[in-house]
């Protein structure tokens, strides 16, 4: 069994999340406790919600033992607004900081023909070069499941520079184009639910639990 830690901020998917992580058989450990996350080797960050609960990350000091586990080399997942959580910050919540993994700001889907939230099964564009290994398996155009009305621009960077290495793993269009995953060396994000995205998102899972640096 693959042990991995999921972190609880009171405002994520634990349940799907948890249940998707068991029927993989990983060993999954759920927690709110900095020191847990520290001694981690495998870390996933759920979110739905409001960017503003993210502040329980900074209040509990899960903030500063991410920073530490990611600079470890400890693989790394954000799940919706856990991937939004990477960037410097976002619209919806201007005063609560991101991680700054990625420098840029997640945005809001503007008003117009189409409805906001996105909300449903869309298809997802995977880079070709480099193959982002998070996708290893998943089919060109494959179906996921979304709901969100912020989006990571696919304009961000990495340490105030364009990474040699695109960190733009896979693209969605709806209304603007838009991150669907991001990775990047040993951290990764999906703008999607993959825990709710059957056999891909399941797919999507197993390479995460894989994954090796």
């Amino acid at each position: 069994m693959i042990p991995v830690t999921v972190i609880d901020y009171k405002a994520g998917n634990l349940t799907s999340v948890v249940k998707a992580l068991k029927y993989l058989d990983a060993e999954v450990t759920v927690t709110d406790q900095a020191e847990e996350v520290r001694a981690a080797s495998r870390v996933i960050l759920p979110g739905v919600g409001h960017f503003a609960a993210t502040s329980r990350l900074d209040e509990t000091g899960i903030t500063d033992a991410l920073r530490e586990v990611i600079a470890r080399g400890v693989p790394f997942l954000g799940i919706c607004v856990g991937m939004q959580w990477l960037l410097t910050g976002s619209v919806e919540a201007t005063g609560q900081p991101g991680l700054g993994y990625f420098q840029g700001w997640c945005q809001r889907f503007p008003e117009g023909s189409e409805k906001v939230p996105h909300v449903g099964w869309d298809h997802i564009l995977t880079r070709t070069s480099p193959a982002p290994r998070l996708f290893a398996g998943v089919e060109q155009d494959e179906f996921v499941y979304y709901t969100h009305s912020y989006y990571v621009p696919t304009t961000i960077l990495r340490e105030g520079a364009l990474s040699l290495e695109n960190p733009i793993a896979a693209s969605t269009k709806y209304i603007a184009t838009f991150a669907a995953a991001v990775e990047h060396e040993n951290v990764m994000g999906v703008q999607f639910h993959p825990e709710k995205s059957s056999a891909a998102g399941l797919r999507v899972l197993k390479n995460f639990l894989e994954f090796r640096c």
